[in-house]
């Protein structure tokens, strides 16, 4: 589920935007990933690095490429991380999470964190004529030496970017996750029909089955397997999305909003709209204002 929902975020209008604007500012690629990924994410993109293109052609330099990769992604799990490929190049990378679960992550990079030496390169040209890589010298050292050389200001600046905008992806996402486009039995279409009517009062699964003509339990199996979440995690999904709309009027109090929304206490609706969006509801208010 998580792979797919990446590869739906990355075809969205709103990551193409920011991917063509971030790389178009920053003269860096950038890419989405999921969580469990054996592949270069910046492979063909049009601001991947050219000397790293020119390595990786060969085997020995992708797979130092995709290691270092895989490190980043055991690290970045919990906040921003870089990771230093054996060339000297780094990339960063920020979590993408749905709620609490990680589904993915964002990457650029492929710069230097500081200015390359000629000790340096020297290593470096030994390090690929060993990965069987083939180049001039001259072509090698323009490309290497072409390399981006980021401040730590920009470098914190970048991961900045990328976090902000990974936090619009969560949203996107769990916006995804109750509109689910796909085709579904008239069973899932009916009953999620009768949960929009009565998100805002106290639903029970009984009730839903029984609207439905069905028992509770065929109905959890069949609704799990339509929606590929639960009765209750849609619900709570479902009810954080008209809180989140209401908390865009600023005349609301969050005590109101959580009991429209159809939460039955203020301090269940601060722990799943935290467990579902990754920020309370405050905070959302207050960068929904910023933004």
């Amino acid at each position: 589920m998580n792979k797919t929902l990446i590869e739906v975020l990355a075809e969205s209008t709103l990551y193409q935007e920011y991917e063509s604007a971030y790389s178009e500012m920053t003269g860096l690629p950038v890419a989405l990933r999921p969580v469990e990924s054996w592949q270069l994410p910046f492979h063909g993109k049009r601001f991947e690095n050219p000397f790293c293109a020119l390595v990786t052609q060969k085997s020995g330099a992708c797979t130092a490429s995709l290691q270092a990769q895989q490190q980043l992604s055991e690290t970045a799990t919990r906040g921003p991380q870089s990771v230093t490929s054996p060339t000297g190049i780094c990339d960063f990378a920020v979590p993408v999470r749905l709620g609490e679960r990680l589904i993915g992550f964002l990457t650029t990079g492929q710069v230097f964190c500081k200015k390359p030496t000629e000790a340096q390169f020297s290593h470096v040209r030994k390090l690929v004529a060993g990965w069987g890589v083939e180049s001039d010298e001259a072509t090698l050292r323009r490309t290497y030496f072409g390399t981006r050389v980021l401040t730590e200001r920009q470098h914190q600046s970048a991961l900045k970017l990328l976090s902000i905008f990974a936090e619009h992806l969560s949203l996107l996402g769990n916006q995804l996750v109750v509109q689910s486009q796909h085709s579904e039995p008239p069973l899932i279409t009916k009953a999620k029909q009768y949960i929009a009517d009565h998100q805002g009062e106290e639903l029970s699964l009984e009730q839903v089955a029984k609207s439905v003509h069905t028992s509770k339990f065929y109905f959890c199996k069949i609704f799990k397997k339509g929606t590929g979440i639960n009765f209750t995690d849609y619900l709570s999904r479902l009810r954080i999305e008209r809180a989140k709309s209401l908390l865009l009027n600023p005349h609301l109090r969050v005590t109101e909003i959580a009991y429209e929304a159809g939460f039955q206490s203020l301090t269940h609706f601060n722990r799943v709209f935290k467990r579902i969006l990754g920020l309370s509801p405050t905070r959302y208010r207050e960068q929904s204002i910023l933004t």
